[in-house]
């Protein structure tokens, strides 16, 4: 029988794999005392390393932040789309669950096929792209390997460190004069920051899946409206990605306490932008 550590409030000692990339940072900034283990520090890929990395530094807490994010490139890296994201995080949950650690691991919208309106944590998955398809394998290696699992699935990030659609929309607007932008494809903003903060608790939850993203579901056109205003509408037909998107990927939270308004942690992030931009 596995050990399981009794957990003392202040004093759970917490590993996290991807600590260098957008949401691991923020991760960092919520536990500053945890074991940081950036893409330079560790390869994933290699389950000796990872499960050795565990055992020797016997964490309550493991958090993999580390994925495979970038949706049409894994289209045409399959093996490595798989690789990280689908056999890695059953690395990870096999040292913890040798550890006696709970694991916490983030999944994705994407593993819907998005021929429903919302999905809650209960509903059948189908994705339609190999980032999804990946994202669904690494969920299922995690609940084959360990019982003490946390599978927060998110959507639609953007945060300070790291490339996201907020930045994105922005550069474009002072590039361009109109930025066409697909108004039938819906979902839900989550804000870093918000996603880090939140992962404190979930992890004082049972083990199980939960849907944690900030609320209000909108179209990728109306999340660009919040942000500039050189942009206008168009459609998925007329903005062809190598990557097949769901029409809907809207998360529905049905375990815990909401997150505040997309537009309200967007405002945030704006402002701090610009804080940043300015040092």
């Amino acid at each position: 029988m596995v050990h399981r550590k009794s957990l003392v409030v202040g004093k759970i000692k917490t590993m996290i794999f991807g600590a260098g990339g957008m949401l691991g940072t923020e991760l960092c900034q919520v536990f500053p005392d945890a074991v940081k283990l950036k893409h330079s520090d560790i390869d994933i890929r290699d389950k000796e390393a990872v499960i050795d990395s565990i055992s020797r530094a016997g964490p309550d807490v493991v958090i993999n932040a580390a994925a495979y994010t970038a949706v049409d490139d894994c289209e045409d890296n399959q093996e490595l789309a798989f690789e990280v994201n689908g056999k890695a995080p059953g690395y990870i949950a096999q040292g913890c669950s040798i550890t006696g650690a709970k694991f916490i691991h983030y999944s994705t919208d994407y593993i819907f096929d998005g021929s429903k309106k919302q999905y809650l944590e209960t509903d059948a998955s189908g994705p339609i792209n190999v980032y999804g398809h990946s994202k669904l394998m690494g969920e299922k290696n995690i609940i084959e390997k360990t019982d003490d699992f946390r599978i927060i699935r998110t959507s639609w990030l953007f945060g300070l460190h790291g490339k996201n659609f907020v930045d994105t929309m922005i550069k474009l607007s002072g590039q361009m004069d109109t930025v066409r932008v697909v108004n039938d494809q819906f979902g839900k903003p989550t804000y870093a920051s918000d996603l880090a903060r939140k992962t404190e608790e979930i992890i004082g939850h049972p083990p199980g899946i939960y849907h944690i993203t900030n609320e209000g579901a909108c179209s990728w056109y109306e999340f660009a409206s919040a942000i500039i205003t050189n942009v206008k509408p168009c459609s998925s037909d007329e903005f062809p990605r190598k990557a097949k998107r769901p029409k809907y990927s809207v998360l529905t939270n049905t375990k815990t306490t909401p997150m505040r308004h997309w537009k309200d942690a967007l405002a945030d992030y704006l402002n701090k932008r610009k804080t940043v931009e300015v040092t």
